[in-house]
């Protein structure tokens, strides 16, 4: 295959949906020689947060100078987002190989009624190169929950991450925070070391405790008392921690929470000062309060529950208070958008509502725009994202910001073609 046949074939995949069991994976990853486990890994598991903190891990990794692969999910832009080695996406050429050699495995398992989803495939495409790329350590985001998640196909890893918990995939995971965590914890296994996100709910807090007592885990939760002097502004946040000065180049009071996740995490694996301040400090991930451009202001944020709606909230709060907000949002019908509205459009001063093109989950814009109604007297209903966003920008001179924000597909959807757009308008 080439990359594009290989990449459409891994799309065609993703008409099995979702099914989590570990038994499909672990019969795909034994046919090709358990890449897995000739790998070391750093397990991260959580509602929000995680591709922060992966993406911070990975850094601090790369910088004291050990071979470094970090697999996240979702992709925005470049589907080979997902698998990266040191810092570089996946080469095209590595990755069309891999597929290729995976597709009739594939196919047997499928014959024997055991077909693998396209999570799955992926999940063991990233397995495959990372061991051919010879990555010293392996930085991986679960995909859905924990326990039944591919990626928890792997033995005990170095470090299993827990990540902010709050309500999400609720029809999946359980309709609770306690039965989440419970699904999350599934990544904890015995003998290993666990790092919390410092200010989880009470009772998720507990489940994890109990979960880290059963398997024998090392428990490590960041001391918040050690978080001293954060100043928050548009183009990142600055803090300081156990001493340590930090300034991270993403914004929200939320990624200081990560960031010490992160440190923690690092801590454990025994890197040294530098190469932790270095990796927490250079990473970026795209999509979460982006700034695309400082002059007209436009953010790109792509926290789509009910905790990514508080977080651009406080944002705007603390930081947009007193601008005026015009907004473009799309969301999926799947996600609690009311919840999200509740928290973020009152906030602005118009909202233009849209659609995700080519997604059936998405939530079509004259629903959204009804919803957001209730929130904010000037909405507005473009079925298209990116004619949504081309009339946001012809009316930007009456606003203070642009807010494109919602769900991470509307983000992957337009990012490039707003930073185009100011690339050719500076």
């Amino acid at each position: 295959m080439t990359y594009d046949q290989s990449l459409n074939y891994i799309h065609s995949l993703n008409k099995f949906g979702i099914n989590p069991g570990l038994e499909r994976i672990q019969a795909l990853c034994a046919a090709v020689g358990n890449p897995q486990d000739k790998l070391k890994f750093v397990h991260i598991a959580g509602t929000n947060g995680k591709g922060s903190t992966s993406t911070m891990v990975a850094g601090a990794l790369k910088s004291s100078g050990k071979k470094t692969a970090l697999f996240t999910s979702p992709f925005v832009t470049d589907f080979r987002e997902r698998i990266c080695v040191d810092g570089e996406m996946v080469d095209k050429e590595l990755f069309a190989q891999v597929v290729t050699e995976l597709e009739p495995v594939v196919s047997q398992l499928a014959s024997c009624d055991m077909q693998p989803t396209e999570f799955e495939v992926i999940t063991a495409a990233a397995f495959m190169i990372f061991e051919r790329s010879g990555c010293e350590v392996c930085v991986l985001e679960v995909g859905l929950g924990g326990r039944l998640d591919s990626t928890n196909v792997i033995s005990t890893p170095l470090v299993s991450v827990i990540a902010s918990i709050s309500l999400d995939h609720t029809a999946i995971l359980g309709d609770t925070v306690e039965l989440i965590a419970a699904e999350k914890c599934g990544i904890i296994k015995d003998g290993g070391k666990t790092v919390c996100y410092p200010v989880q709910p009470e009772s998720v807090e507990n489940i994890i405790r109990k979960t880290c007592t059963e398997k024998n885990n090392i428990f490590i939760k960041p001391d918040t008392e050690m978080i001293k002097g954060i100043v928050n502004g548009i183009d990142g946040v600055s803090f300081k921690y156990c001493d340590v000065d930090y300034k991270l180049s993403m914004s929200g009071e939320y990624q200081v929470y990560n960031a010490v996740t992160a440190i923690e995490t690092c801590l454990l694996l025994g890197l040294d000062d530098d190469s932790i301040k270095h990796g927490i400090e250079s990473a970026k991930v795209a999509a979460r309060m982006e700034v695309i451009s400082s002059s007209p202001l436009v953010l790109l944020d792509g926290g789509h529950n009910d905790d990514g709606g508080k977080a651009v909230a406080t944002s705007i709060g603390t930081l947009l208070s007193d601008k005026r907000i015009s907004a473009v949002i799309g969301m999926m019908a799947d996600k609690n958008v009311d919840a999200y509205l509740e928290c973020v459009a009152p906030l602005c001063s118009r909202i233009t509502a849209c659609s995700v093109a080519d997604n059936p989950r998405t939530m079509s814009a004259d629903e959204l725009c009804s919803l957001a109604s209730h929130y904010c007297d000037n909405c507005t209903a473009v079925e298209s994202a990116t004619d949504a966003v081309s009339l946001a920008l012809s009316q930007i001179d009456d606003y203070d910001c642009l807010l494109v924000c919602g769900s991470l597909y509307l983000a992957g959807e337009v990012r490039m073609k707003l930073i185009n757009y100011f690339s050719a308008n500076p």
